[in-house]
């Protein structure tokens, strides 16, 4: 595979910071923001920092939904099903729109039953290990999990998950034979790897932070291409494994249909909180990188991202559910 071929670009233009909304589209009643993954997840994290910020401009309470199950797919549908009068969105993600599609077999297409709105941010991934075996750093990882070929186990947030996909991918790229675990959730995975149960996971920055701080587990490689600011002393996992490099991100979408005015409106908003530094703050502190995009560049992104997952599916023969 060639280096990079599997992570989304990122776009080139997007609409100005800060840019009002023109429409004078208003909700007449609370929006619900669906996070398709369990609660303590990236998506239900940052859903619920959208949540508290756009709730203002909207005049409307924005009230998070978590609706979890089949790597995202159940929250994603129920948006696809939605009336499209902006009243029901999407916390869309690499999972939903990239990797499902290209491994579950779903009675939807997110690609032509949700519309993207907002692109909002990226999130690198992070491995980590139980905090009792003998595994500072990757070289350890690859060796211990090459003496027990087969026999070890990872988590991940359930099949066709970013975090499922991340560490697939990795352990392609490195030749490791480690068997998939799903959960319904990293949150409900981390008993298991804090009782060895599992050696690890990757896991987004964003939900794996409070575990790896307070030292319940240990991060010994993240999936972008330098140290976050977050984890200064982790270092790339590329540096290991070369050409290693994933990105997860995160943005708004709603059910096909969702009128221009609707789309225009928020996708205003989210641009005006891309442009407050506290807001950016908060984002940083999760390890979330911001990515605004127009929805027309959020649309090729979502593609290009879908596609370059498929090269992966093809190359591991993985079965489609």
């Amino acid at each position: 595979m060639r280096r990079r071929s599997l992570l989304p670009i990122l776009a080139a233009t997007a609409l100005p910071v800060g840019a009002s909304a023109q429409s004078g589209w208003v909700p007449d009643r609370p929006v619900r923001l669906i996070a398709p993954f369990a609660a303590g997840g990236a998506a239900d994290i940052l859903a619920r920092i959208v949540a508290e910020d756009l709730s203002p401009l909207l005049g409307q309470q924005v009230v998070v939904e978590n609706r979890t199950g089949a790597g995202g797919a159940v929250g994603t549908e129920s948006v696809a099903r939605a009336r499209p009068d902006g009243l029901t969105l999407l916390m869309a993600s690499q999972a939903t729109h990239g990797i499902v599609p290209n491994i579950t077999r779903l009675s939807f297409d997110p690609a032509t039953d949700t519309v993207p709105v907002a692109n909002l941010a990226g999130v690198p991934a992070v491995l980590i290990v139980n905090r009792d075996l003998p595994i500072t750093n990757f070289a350890e990882f690859a060796a211990h999990a090459r003496a027990r070929a087969g026999q070890l186990s990872y988590g991940s947030a359930g099949i066709g998950s970013s975090t499922h996909m991340t560490m697939a991918l990795l352990l392609h790229m490195a030749g490791l034979d480690v068997t998939h675990v799903p959960y319904r959730g990293t949150a409900l995975a981390m008993p298991d790897l804090l009782a060895g149960r599992i050696i690890g996971m990757t896991d987004t920055i964003t939900s794996a932070l409070p575990a790896i701080r307070d030292g319940r587990v240990r991060a010994i490689g993240v999936s972008s291409p330098a140290p976050l600011p977050v984890l200064p002393d982790v270092p790339p996992l590329g540096a290991s494994v070369p050409g290693y490099e994933v990105l997860n991100w995160y943005g708004l979408a709603g059910p096909r249909g969702l009128p221009a005015n609707i789309v225009t409106t928020l996708h205003a908003h989210m641009q005006t909180l891309l442009g407050r530094p506290a807001f950016l703050e908060r984002l940083a502190s999760q390890g979330a990188q911001p990515l605004p995009m127009s929805p027309e560049e959020f649309g090729t992104y979502i593609a290009r991202d879908r596609q370059q997952w498929a090269e992966l599916v093809r190359a591991t023969g993985m079965t489609v559910q």
